[in-house]
């Protein structure tokens, strides 16, 4: 960092002091995004991609999807929604680096997945520029840094806008999500083990339609990784 930047982050950091996003505290020397208390309490799944868990059994009798795993709990209240709101609406994009850099090294010396290409659950193109980014892009950059693994955002594509899909049941995201995923560039997808990668699974259907349109991948394999999933 140069010195001009440095003297306008110091500076920006007395006037606007940096909070926790668990729980709008003044974070301390050292602390980044979470204060010590709140990362403490972050409440981790321990699901791996070595044995099942409640992840896998979303899916199953759905779509072939190989292995599941989400990093964190999602509730209603909690440290967990704060940080991915932050992330999702407030443009702090350091949460998915953050929680991709944990998640991701925490697999890496599990030494449990082999992925040749990561893939991020898109936004269609009109929500994106409103936007300005995917929240899960920086997730799925160090999920890939971490596992050695190529990161592509121009595979999978959404082809409409749909309204957001929070306070509707199972049956009806899955009807919503029908058809809204299709592959743009497959070539030299073939025989490759894919992960797929979004911030929450709440019934899984964004996830299904997404790994249908991959599984089109003549001999492709299905891996999911998410930062959250609703219990």
């Amino acid at each position: 960092m140069n010195w001009p930047s440095k003297i306008i982050n110091d500076i920006n950091s007395i006037l606007l002091p940096p909070m926790c996003f668990g729980c709008t505290a003044q974070l301390s020397g050292g602390e980044h995004l979470l204060c010590t208390v709140c990362r403490h309490d972050l409440p981790l799944t321990d699901y791996n991609f070595s044995e099942e868990n409640a992840v896998d059994r979303i899916f199953y009798g759905r779509v072939p999807i190989k292995k599941a795993a989400s990093f964190l709990y999602f509730s209603k209240q909690g440290i967990v929604k704060n940080l991915l709101h932050y992330l999702k609406y407030k443009n702090q994009q350091d949460v998915g680096e953050f929680i991709g850099n944990w998640f991701g090294a925490k697999i890496a010396q599990e030494n449990a997945l082999s992925i040749d290409v990561v893939i991020p659950v898109p936004l269609h193109p009109k929500k994106l520029k409103k936007r300005g980014y995917n929240q899960v892009e920086l997730f799925g950059k160090q999920l890939s840094y971490h596992l050695k693994a190529q990161y592509r955002n121009d595979i999978l594509i959404k082809t409409e806008n749909t309204k957001t899909q929070t306070k509707k049941n199972r049956l009806a995201r899955w009807k919503n999500s029908q058809d809204l995923f299709v592959i743009m560039d497959s070539h030299g997808m073939g025989k490759k083990n894919l992960l797929l990668v979004d911030d929450v699974i709440t019934t899984g259907a964004t996830i299904e339609a997404c790994a249908a349109a991959l599984l089109q991948i003549p001999n492709s394999e299905i891996y999911v990784a998410t930062m959250a999933v609703v219990p």
